[in-house]
């Protein structure tokens, strides 16, 4: 009997909302709707584009070690040495920061 009675107690009449954390990144305002869908794609692409060129100058430096034994002096000797094409741009407003001693590049803001 003690049983049936502990789940016959008073219950929330609507769950609590989830909330978000997040900011809304859109007015919502049906008008400027596409000029807030082309500024979402603008930042997508830069922040894909950081991460692949980020992405293959790491990969470049790991073959470099791998046939080498050492790591690059400077990111030039990768492209020197034919593991790169040529150095991707780093991305406006951010620069390109190499430490030879542990093979490792990070982008800066200034």
């Amino acid at each position: 009997m003690a049983v049936s009675l502990a789940g016959c107690g008073k219950k929330d009449a609507a769950p609590t909302a989830a909330k978000s954390t997040n900011p809304p990144s859109t007015s919502g305002n049906p008008l400027t709707a596409p000029v807030d869908y082309l500024g979402a794609v603008g930042k997508a692409q830069k922040l894909a584009t950081k991460t692949v060129d980020l992405t293959s100058l790491n990969q470049a430096i790991r073959q470099f070690h791998a046939g080498e034994d050492r790591f690059p002096k400077d990111l030039n000797e990768l492209v020197a040495e034919g593991y790169l094409p040529r150095l991707p741009a780093a991305p406006p407003g951010t620069r390109l920061e190499y430490n030879a001693a542990r093979g490792e590049v990070r982008l800066l803001r200034p």
